[in-house]
């Protein structure tokens, strides 16, 4: 498997209602875009948000989330979202909308 579909199920309910929210295939996995600009995305089980490297500190504090780190280098500005951490669509809901009041500052890609 190389995404979680019911994770996958649910983000798109999370996200359906946001203009500009397209999806893709990427990471090996699933990706969203807000206005051209990678926001999220699963990879295998987790969720993984775009942040900003300053907030990425804050989140990296939480529990069951990590830095993302798909190569052996470590993504900067973003943040992996254990499952543990996803079990209810409330803080499912609360990662998404950090990735897209962040994604929402940066300038759109044509």
């Amino acid at each position: 498997m190389a995404y979680d579909v019911g994770l996958a199920e649910r983000l798109n309910d999370a996200v359906a209602h946001v203009p500009g929210m397209t999806f893709t295939g990427m990471f090996g996995g699933y990706g969203y875009l807000l206005n051209g600009n990678m926001c999220m995305g699963i990879h295998k089980d987790t969720l993984i948000v775009r942040v900003g490297t300053d907030f990425a500190q804050k989140i990296l504090q939480e529990p069951h989330v990590r830095p993302t780190d798909f190569t052996g280098k470590v993504m900067s500005g973003w943040a992996t979202i254990e499952p543990e951490a996803l079990e209810s669509d409330t803080a499912l809901y609360r990662y998404c909308q950090l990735a897209i009041s962040f994604v929402s500052t940066l300038p759109k890609k044509a």
